[in-house]
């Protein structure tokens, strides 16, 4: 399953976005409204679950300087991965959207489909906000 989220236009440079993104203090600003829980576990770990989901763990698995930054699963049970991808459009302004992909049976697709599209397009949103 791939899910890309909207492309934003963020003002501020490929090089902030990134350092932004790769801190994981950095996504409970990023996070819906909906969120229950936020729990950072290393310098590389984080915890999250949205209200009516499991918790979900995220691990920083790359990152390639003011382009991308790539989190994954830390469960092999569900792998996926969340890569940000940032693109300059100016010395002072980005463009940067959500890509998420993993591989799920098909009821399970049919399920988070919908649930994972507004996550991605509430952390793209966000991450304007910065």
């Amino acid at each position: 399953m791939f899910i890309e989220s909207p492309k934003k236009t963020i003002n501020k440079s490929p090089e902030v976005i990134y350092t932004f993104l790769k801190d994981v203090n950095n996504y409970k600003q990023l996070m819906p409204d909906s969120i229950s829980k936020f729990e950072i576990l290393s310098e590389k770990r984080f915890l999250f679950a949205l209200k009516g989901m499991p918790d979900i763990v995220l691990e920083l698995k790359n990152s390639v300087p003011y382009n991308k930054v790539v989190l994954g699963a830390a469960s092999e049970k569900l792998p996926f991965t969340l890569t940000a991808n940032i693109k300059q459009l100016t010395s002072d302004s980005s463009e940067a959207h959500f890509e998420f992909e993993g591989e799920f049976n098909a009821m399970m697709s049919m399920m988070i489909k919908a649930p994972i599209t507004k996550f991605i397009q509430t952390l793209s949103e966000n991450l304007q906000n910065i």
